[in-house]
């Protein structure tokens, strides 16, 4: 499929390179041949004149004038038909180039999503046999058990993350604006990681009685995303710290990893549809590309602000600025 896109871009790309030219070449030849009529017609109309005639040199001077003033008026016409090819030319190219890429992560993404959903069913799956065929001792049950709830909860976020950004993005979701507790909710939805991945190390700085104005639903999934990010990226020996505090008029939420961290030039990227850091071939963390993205989304409709810092020594800082 790669070799087949790859030849249909080169494809399009010598169409789009011929074309260019071809214009370009017959812009070159309509100034040419205009302004050889131009001389012509000039010579022409000398050719006419009178030597004895007493206004010879002042028509000579008139004539020569006007074939200056057409090959400028010729020349003006080339270089402003010319930088309006090339500036239509650069939009098309860009566009193309964007519409391809963005097509080839609808590719990924849906490869992507296959296994994602297909996945967490195999494992819970396989699990919920084992429990049912064997008798198996209380502590490897309870692990058993444990694992299927993770992976149900992964296929859960994963459908509503599709869901919720395919309505937002219809128009279809009614955002409500509801006064909240926000302190309650991110404890709910820390507590709710922490029971979940019981061998990560976890910090909670959540400030009581944080109240904000929101969508509940919305911003648990921002929650969420934002703790499931953590935990797909940071070492198993890192810790994961969760944040909310008030600063002046600002509700600020953070969430810290120790995982890699983000290069500079992908800080703002990471928050387009689609986007994942590094390439398919090499990247080895799970994901479609749209949980960061239904970040950036919800935050926007809740007319707050949503950035990415670097963690000291490592890792990422995740931190969105709601105004009060």
């Amino acid at each position: 499929m790669e070799a087949a896109a790859k030849k249909r871009l080169y494809f399009i790309s010598t169409i789009y390179w011929f074309l260019l030219f071809y214009i370009i070449a017959a812009l070159i030849w309509w100034f040419i041949a205009l302004e050889k009529q131009n001389r012509q017609m000039t010579n022409y109309k000398l050719n006419e004149l009178v030597l004895d005639d007493p206004a010879y040199q002042s028509k000579y001077d008139k004539l020569t004038a006007e074939k200056k003033l057409k090959t400028t008026q010729y020349i003006g016409e080339g270089v402003t038909f010319l930088a309006l090819t090339l500036v239509g030319a650069l939009f098309v190219y860009r566009a193309f180039r964007r519409q391809l890429k963005f097509q080839q992560q609808q590719q990924n993404f849906m490869m992507t999503v296959t296994h994602e959903l297909k996945t967490p069913i195999a494992v819970a799956k396989l699990n919920l046999e084992t429990l049912q065929k064997h008798a198996l001792e209380e502590a490897r049950r309870q692990k058993l058990m444990q694992m299927t709830l993770q992976e149900v909860n992964r296929l859960n976020t994963l459908v509503n993350n599709i869901l919720v950004s395919a309505q937002l993005e219809g128009g279809r979701y009614r955002i409500s604006d509801e006064e909240l507790d926000f302190s309650e909710l991110a404890k709910s939805c820390f507590s709710d990681f922490k029971n979940r991945f019981p061998d990560r190390s976890w910090q909670s700085a959540i400030l009581p009685e944080i109240d904000i104005k929101g969508d509940p639903l919305l911003l648990q999934i921002l929650v969420n995303n934002l703790l499931e990010n953590a935990v797909k990226y940071s070492p198993k020996e890192g810790t994961i710290q969760c944040k909310l505090h008030e600063a002046g008029k600002q509700v600020i939420l953070e969430v810290i990893d120790q995982g890699p961290g983000i290069p500079d030039e992908e800080k703002t990227k990471v928050f387009e549809k689609f986007y994942r850091i590094g390439n398919e071939n090499t990247r080895t963390a799970k994901g479609t590309g749209l949980g960061l993205y239904l970040c950036h989304k919800i935050a926007k409709d809740h007319k707050a602000s949503i950035r990415v810092t670097d963690n000291m020594p490592t890792g990422c800082n995740f931190s969105v600025s709601f105004t009060k």
